[in-house]
């Protein structure tokens, strides 16, 4: 078995660097913001952080492939070694001052995740994994939550910003989740969405229209840390896919059951070309 640690190392080194970056942006509040789409911020800090954790890569490993969320343009995993990098997970939370987002960056070898480091930035948690070697919570190990029934459940999810396709399946779906679970929470990035997940405070994840490089590194956290992630028909496509469940084998399945009544086949099979 290869040993990713000096990866993960490299991944926390930099991660901390590039939070430095950020926090100076936010403590500044004089940054440029741009649109890509609708609702689809990138601000000046998300490129200066992203061009900081890629010179850091290619400087320590020159061979390897990168998928980053501002300079990314494939829509498949390449072979080999392939780095998943989001500078600011949760852009428009960082853009109105609320505290959750995070610096996410993932290696993968083969298709196969590797290794896995979430930094949330403004609390300064550092979630991190190793494929084989359990999750750990600021170097302390975390598994998922134990708790079997879904009505004592809480369960994070994310809001659609600019792909509206779903949203009144999404509607009902989310409107049965209130009336069956403990609770439902929406902090606004993916990435800690799973990580929360991984350390116990979830139960239970679902989400449409990701990208690779907001789930790439968070999802090997939470399978290191106990938990199951699939896409909405409980196979493997969720990198790519843009359907994404999560949680503790229990929540899992429970939202993964229920998924299917409020999406139509197609709806629930994910669709990679979109």
């Amino acid at each position: 078995m290869s040993d990713y640690t000096p990866e993960l190392n490299l991944a926390k080194k930099t991660a901390k660097s590039a939070a430095e970056i950020v926090q100076n942006y936010q403590r500044d509040s004089n940054y440029s913001i741009n649109f890509k789409g609708k609702n689809d911020l990138v601000t000046e800090a998300d490129v200066k952080a992203e061009e900081h954790i890629l010179s850091a890569i290619r400087s320590e490993f020159p061979d390897d492939n990168i998928l980053a969320e501002e300079s990314a343009s494939q829509k498949t995993m390449p072979e080999g070694r392939t780095w998943l990098v989001d500078p600011i997970d949760g852009t428009t939370n960082f853009a109105h001052g609320f505290p959750i987002y995070c610096i996410s960056i993932g290696l993968w070898e083969n298709k196969k995740p590797q290794m896995g480091l979430v930094l949330e930035v403004s609390g300064d948690e550092c979630f991190s994994a190793l494929a084989g070697q359990g999750a750990f919570l600021n170097g302390n190990p975390i598994t998922v939550s134990k708790r079997k029934d879904p009505s004592d459940a809480l369960v994070g999810t994310g809001f659609p910003y600019n792909d509206f396709s779903l949203v009144d399946n999404y509607i009902g779906f989310f409107r049965m989740l209130m009336e069956s679970v403990q609770g439902m929470r929406r902090p606004g990035a993916a990435s800690y969405d799973l990580c929360c997940v991984a350390c116990g405070r979830f139960e239970g994840f679902y989400e449409y229209a990701l990208n690779p490089w907001d789930v790439g590194a968070a999802a090997l956290i939470v399978q290191e840390a106990g938990g199951k992630v699939t896409d909405w028909t409980g196979g493997g496509d969720w990198l790519f896919g843009k359907r994404i469940v999560a949680g503790n084998p229990s929540v899992h399945q429970f939202l993964l059951e229920e998924v299917g009544n409020y999406f139509d086949k197609d709806e629930v099979k994910a669709r990679s070309e979109k």
